[in-house]
């Protein structure tokens, strides 16, 4: 799978995207994955992407043509333009990828759209900073707007790097054991059962019973009750 990430941070993802199993995949080829720099589609000396919002107000606003230049090169596997076309504001484009603005106003992201996201060929991951971007790349770039949770932050980046991860270990051959995936939180809509290893025995803290005796079929009962107990108590919103 492909990700494109587009940012005026770049050297934000340094980090995130160069350690455990994300650099893993990138390096192995499970997880192609890319980020640009916003800027590189300026064209004035200052290679700024934000101006003055219409209608007056705090804060400045990302520009819409630096972002449909943006996308649209990424979309089509071309260098960044050393000027805008005539037609880069134009509502849709029937070459887009997946495309996901990352925006409070967003539909919250979970397991289940980031198992929906791990089964297209390529993604691109908008990352707004300011007041936020122009509403024309909202209506005509993006095919989803996603949120991570009920906050604000100081930019997408963050936001970007959870989806890519989460994403990212649903492919075939992110994890080294691909059960992983199957048994953890929400997968099956529950929170995953407790986990322990050795020591057995630490500071009067024992392991269950259960999961030393050896009945895998009692383990997996115990298991599912654990779970459905813990969402119970922890996550009733998940039964509903």
């Amino acid at each position: 799978m492909r990700i494109d990430v587009l940012t005026i941070f770049p050297e934000w993802f340094e980090g995130p995207f160069s350690v455990s199993l994300v650099a893993k995949a990138v390096e192995s080829g499970v997880l192609d994955l890319r980020v640009h720099d916003l800027r590189d589609w300026t064209t004035d000396r200052h290679r700024s992407v934000d101006d003055a919002p219409y209608g007056g107000g705090a804060g400045m606003v990302m520009r819409a043509d630096i972002w449909f230049a943006a996308a649209e090169s990424v979309w089509n596997d071309t260098a960044p333009l050393a000027q805008l076309p005539d037609d880069a504001v134009r509502a849709g484009h029937p070459a887009r990828p997946r495309t996901v603005v990352v925006t409070p106003r967003g539909t919250p992201f979970d397991q289940a759209l980031a198992a929906e996201f791990a089964h297209e060929d390529r993604m691109v991951i908008c990352c707004g900073r300011y007041e936020g971007i122009d509403e024309r790349v909202h209506d005509a770039v993006a095919t989803d707007e996603v949120s991570i949770g009920d906050y604000v932050l100081a930019g997408g980046e963050a936001a970007a790097a959870v989806i890519v991860e989460a994403v990212g270990r649903l492919l075939p051959g992110f994890l080294g054991n691909a059960a992983s995936a199957h048994d953890e939180s929400f997968s099956h809509g529950l929170l995953e059962y407790p986990q322990y290893t050795r020591p057995a025995e630490l500071r009067g803290l024992g392991v269950p019973a259960v999961l030393t005796s050896g009945d895998h079929g009692a383990v997996d009962r115990w298991r599912r009750e654990q779970s459905q107990a813990l969402t119970r108590e922890r996550r009733p919103d998940l039964l509903d």
